[in-house]
């Protein structure tokens, strides 16, 4: 649901687009400071414990919400986000690595790609309940809000924030659900108690070439996944989109259907925003699809390989999106999700394979690294500003062309296993 805040904040507070982007920079930089720190702590704590801790933080920053939103205040958003993502921050360094060494390993990119889908599921749904509860009424200026009389102006803001207050507060409450069910579960104990939790482990976890590697194709791979995620609304917006789509029948019953399957609203009642909006169900759609096909695939395949073929598919669809309009470009781009979707898992099980007791570690760096996901956006954003969206995607392709020569590499390479 983050990536619909960032349209919706930006009406809200006027922003332009790179102070928009602040919402993902608040996001990610919590990968940047927490995940090592969660890699220590979860050497420590174990995983369940880890897990705990992590859905703890996350339920902490949804709650927050409801004052960020009551006071309508830009910053307290960003911490609310802040707090928020170190939950999730803890609870991926724990959840991540814990799945691929419940089996052997060479089904461990199946099996969290397998994991991965649940979470893209997630992922698929909630941009359509966003479009609805975040981006489907009509958000006035500063000028029209200073038109209002005072009642007026007091109802609005207050309508204003039950419109992000009450879905941010169902998610805490489903999270503390969890917290108790994981409570009560026993998981089986992996982490050797006499492993190394010193910092100086993470310096011996980076000896480990795949993981360097793997550290910054990750971080060019959320990097490209979020910005593509967070500017899809703005960019059917500039393709005009919302136009062709109230133009066709077919498209205005897939609004329909999406808009009264999951919300329950009358379409007709979605603005622009709303309507385009609906579409990002797809790419997020792909990527979960994508996950359970990866799933097979990395199962009967070289993980490295299928990693190459993906990446290849992704360059080629935002190329035919950038250089066309219309439809195409809209459905070439959203096509991207399904190539995203086993990039994450199957390189941070490249990346962590052969490090023993020492996978808290690279956890925790591969989980720094998903700060690509504020840096990118942040790059692209300026690029939308400057130039345009071409050369925006046109950064999107260098990044996946690193991830192509990730996969490449892994491939012709026989990776011997880090020494203790």
């Amino acid at each position: 649901m983050v990536d619909a805040l960032i349209p919706r904040l930006k009406e809200v507070f006027e922003l332009e687009y790179w102070q928009a982007s602040l919402v993902q920079m608040a996001w990610f930089t919590a990968y940047l400071l927490i995940s090592i720190p969660g890699g220590m702590l979860i050497s420590r704590v174990g995983y369940k414990r880890g897990i705990l801790i992590g859905l703890g933080l996350m339920a902490l920053g949804c709650v927050l919400f409801y004052p960020a939103a009551a006071v309508r205040t830009y910053g307290l958003f960003l911490a609310a986000l802040f707090i928020l993502a170190s939950g999730i921050t803890i609870l991926q360094v724990a959840a991540n690595p814990y799945i691929s060494v419940l089996g052997d390993m060479r089904g461990a990119s199946s099996r969290l790609n397998l994991a991965q889908a649940f979470n893209s599921l997630g992922t698929t749904i909630a941009p359509i309940l966003a479009a609805a509860y975040l981006l489907g009424d009509h958000i006035k200026n500063t000028d029209e809000i200073n038109a209002l009389e005072e009642v007026a102006k007091n109802a609005y803001f207050e309508s204003e924030a039950a419109q992000v207050q009450g879905p941010f507060l169902i998610i805490a409450l489903f999270i503390l659900l969890l917290m108790g069910l994981f409570y009560l579960i026993k998981l089986p104990k992996i982490i050797d108690e006499k492993s190394d939790h010193s910092a100086s482990s993470f310096l011996r976890a980076l000896k480990h070439k795949p993981l360097m590697l793997g550290a910054i194709a990750i971080f060019l791979y959320v990097g490209a996944e979020v910005a593509i995620g967070s500017w899809l609304t703005s960019y059917f917006m500039s393709l005009e989109l919302h136009i062709v789509i109230q133009e066709s029948s077919s498209l205005q019953a897939i609004v329909h259907f999406i808009s009264k399957t999951f919300t329950g609203k009358d379409p007709s009642l979605l603005d622009p925003k709303g309507i385009v909006g609906s579409f990002v169900f797809f790419y997020w759609g792909g990527a979960m699809i994508g996950r359970f096909v990866g799933s097979l695939l990395t199962g009967i395949m070289q993980p490295s390989k299928v990693l190459a073929y993906f990446t290849l598919g992704a360059i080629a669809l935002i190329l035919i999106s950038v250089s066309s309009t219309g439809l195409l470009a809209m459905w070439t781009i959203i096509g991207v999700g399904l190539f995203n979707s086993i990039m994450f898992p199957t390189i941070f099980t490249l990346a962590i394979a052969g490090l023993g007791d020492l996978k808290p570690q690279g956890s925790g760096i591969l989980c720094t690294a998903i700060f690509g996901g504020a840096i990118i956006p942040l790059i692209t954003g300026l690029c939308f500003d400057l130039a345009g969206f071409g050369l925006g995607f046109a950064v999107l392709t260098l990044c996946y062309l690193f991830i192509l020569f990730y996969g490449r590499f892994i491939s012709r390479n026989q990776i011997p296993p880090l020494q203790a």
